[in-house]
């Protein structure tokens, strides 16, 4: 298993991290399977859509409409339940399979990390399978 450490600047916010995660599928000099992307922390996910600016906004304005409202009871403790929310529902894990050290992936599909409780730094696990 092999990580990496990413720091975010908004509250909610989507980063691009495809790269990170070719970077260790071609450094694990495997010729095919499959690579597990983990975030070990209950207020980000890992999602997989495009990485493009104003769909990145959708998502966003998306994720924040769904809790809008909501008097979460965790809040009275931390005021972040939407946070833990939302990644539970996205996800904190994605796993994607790759072939000659290349991930197989669609071409307007890139690896995001998802952050719903920011600025904060984060930790992705990868593990090659």
């Amino acid at each position: 298993m092999s990580k990496f450490t990413i720091s975010t600047n908004k509250r909610y916010e989507l980063v691009d991290i495809t790269s990170k995660v070719e970077e260790k599928v071609e450094k694990a000099k495997k010729g095919e399977g499959a690579v597990v992307i983990f975030v070990p922390h209950s207020t980000a996910a890992i999602l997989i859509t495009e990485n493009e600016a104003n769909l990145k906004k959708d998502w966003i304005n998306f994720l924040k409409d769904k809790v809008e409202g909501y008097n979460f009871n965790h809040n009275k403790i931390d005021d972040n339940a939407d946070s833990h929310i939302l990644s539970g529902l996205i996800g904190q894990s994605k796993t994607i399979p790759f072939k000659n050290g290349r991930l197989e992936r669609g071409t307007w599909q890139q690896i995001s990390l998802v952050e719903l409780d920011g600025p904060r730094r984060r930790n992705i696990n990868i593990k090659i399978v």
